[in-house]
């Protein structure tokens, strides 16, 4: 207590204080400094300071700043998320969801399909279920929260509309629907390419935000359903027909059994124009029409969502492609040849000029090799320079030349689409716009190479659409009888790519006579059968 007492006399003399402090803060170390000073303080002396005992500061103008308030950093880990990784295993809820992959032969798997059953299993006396109301997501049974395009994480998302999960589960329950969704995904990718540049694991985060978010969704629909996705540009994705095939076959329904007149199926992507309302609203056109053309496909009712879940009366729409301009044309025996090209000169050049897809090596394998032409490809020779040896070299031999067929083997096995389906193209070896002659200046050397030989040169000018020419390249890429070399789906830069380039060819070009082709399908029924769906 004396002691005490001793100490407190002595921390109240200012001066002794002041100066013992002055000679502490000059003998000690940082850390004991700052502790005499904190026992000033608390004695109710003012600090030492390097400019007197005064312990006074300089007076300043300047203001002074609060401290920077250091930001948040945003955390990708959902409160879900953590109170999930503390719960033990024991007490976590059964999840109801069984996601699988799928693939095709021995290519990796492109499918993703997500099973659910509830906790109460499905009942089982019910009859086996033949109509299918199949429903798209995105923008059809679900929206996102934030009002963004796409979802920032697996918890931005709404229900499209309030109805949506009531009407679900009316339908399973009551009508004897099987309820299905069928989506695509092209952003997921399920295995990355080996070969691939970019970050192993960056889509990894992606599928696993996907199959939490349809997770969460059909467990709030609580009805045995199955979430189906198309992750790759191949036969899965709508509007061609893999998932449908898919479910049929998961549900044990074969396809010829299914209650098409009854079954439904609901998306956005319907080609619907756009419009301006009377408010002055617009209402935009749909990005798409594969959903409306996937229905067609399958043979079943198509509605949009607001037709569907809101009653509003059908928009117009309007497709780029439309198999109804198509329709088959049987060829019967007491029919006359068709004749589409015909040999005016004794020796010439053709030259072919037409987008990728249109036909061209059928074309000529058909009309123009039994007249006696041959044929300079640059698919073949490699180069141009190559092509235009090769072609005076024929004509020196006197033979007449096309420029601008493909090259191909068996081509006889395609010649069911006489005019516009086989294409051959090879864009990784070749500049395939040499190859198309789109411009004028590409067809220009070979109106002067026919200059030089004094000869005519001829021009077959495809006049084929865009939207058709992709049409008959995913024909052709899809289906195993129609493609023994296996080729694959032609880059939307090969058509790009020609449109963009192009120039109508005329005769003021130089060339003796232009003869425009027009696409008529010709083949048998069946072959009919697998061109006349909506493919891309």
């Amino acid at each position: 207590m004396q002691a005490h007492r001793n100490f407190h006399r002595f921390s109240s003399s200012k001066r002794l204080n002041v100066s013992i402090s002055r000679i502490l803060d000059n003998s000690l170390p940082l850390h004991s400094r700052q502790c005499t000073r904190l026992i000033s303080e608390m004695a109710g002396s003012p600090s030492p300071t390097k400019h007197g005992s005064e312990g006074k500061r300089k007076a300043t103008d300047k203001p002074i700043s609060p401290p920077p308030v250091k930001r948040k950093g945003q955390s990708a880990i959902s409160k879900g998320a953590v109170a999930s990784f503390f719960t033990p295993a024991s007490q976590k809820p059964k999840d109801r969801t069984v996601w699988m992959e799928r693939g095709k032969d021995s290519t990796p798997a492109t499918l993703l399909v997500g099973r659910f059953e509830p906790e109460a299993g499905e009942p089982q006396d019910r009859k086996k279920r033949r109509k299918i109301a199949a429903f798209d997501l995105d923008s059809t049974l679900i929206a996102t929260s934030s009002g963004k395009k796409f979802g920032n994480d697996s918890a931005d998302w709404k229900w499209w509309d309030p109805s949506v999960p009531a009407r679900l589960r009316k339908m399973y329950m009551e009508e004897d629907y099987r309820v299905v969704i069928i989506s695509n995904q092209a952003g997921l990718t399920l295995h990355v390419d080996p070969n691939s540049k970019g970050p192993k694991n960056a889509g990894k985060a992606k599928v696993a935000n996907f199959k939490q978010k349809c997770t969460a969704i059909l467990a709030q629909l609580n009805i045995p359903t199955s979430v189906y996705a198309a992750t790759a540009r191949d036969e899965y994705r709508k509007p061609r027909i893999g998932m449908w095939k898919e479910l049929c076959d998961d549900y044990d329904i074969p396809e010829d059994e299914v209650d098409l007149q009854n079954s439904v199926f609901v998306g956005d992507a319907g080609g619907r124009t756009a419009r301006v309302l009377s408010e002055g609203r617009a209402t935009a056109k749909d990005f798409s029409c594969s959903d409306r053309n996937f229905a067609h496909n399958v043979g079943i009712a198509y509605k949009t969502p607001e037709e569907f879940f809101l009653d509003e009366p059908p928009r117009e729409f309007a497709r780029d492609f439309d198999l109804a301009a198509h329709p088959y044309e049987h060829e019967g025996e007491g029919k006359e040849k068709e004749v589409l090209f015909e040999k005016t000169n004794e020796r010439d050049i053709v030259l072919f000029c037409g987008p990728p897809g249109a036909g061209k090596s059928t074309f000529y394998w058909k009309h123009l090799k039994p007249l006696g032409y041959e044929r300079v490809n640059q698919d073949t020779l490699k180069s141009r320079a190559k092509c235009f040896k090769a072609a005076a070299e024929f004509l020196d031999d006197g033979c007449p030349i096309v420029i601008g067929a493909y090259q191909i083997d068996s081509l006889y096995t395609f010649s069911y689409i006489s005019l516009h389906l086989l294409l051959v193209y090879n864009y990784k070896q070749a500049p395939w716009l040499d190859n198309t002659n789109p411009d004028p200046d590409g067809r220009k050397e070979w109106i002067e190479l026919a200059r030089k030989h004094d000869l005519p040169i001829r021009c077959v000018w495809f006049k084929i659409p865009k939207a058709l020419c992709e049409h008959n390249d995913v024909v052709r890429a899809l289906n195993k009888c129609l493609n023994p070399e296996a080729r694959s789906v032609l880059p939307p830069l090969a058509f790009n790519g020609f449109f963009s380039r192009l120039r109508e060819p005329t005769v003021k070009e130089g060339f003796q006579h232009v003869l425009p082709i027009e696409f008529k399908f010709r083949g048998t029924k069946e072959e009919y059968a697998i061109w006349a769906q909506y493919w891309s």
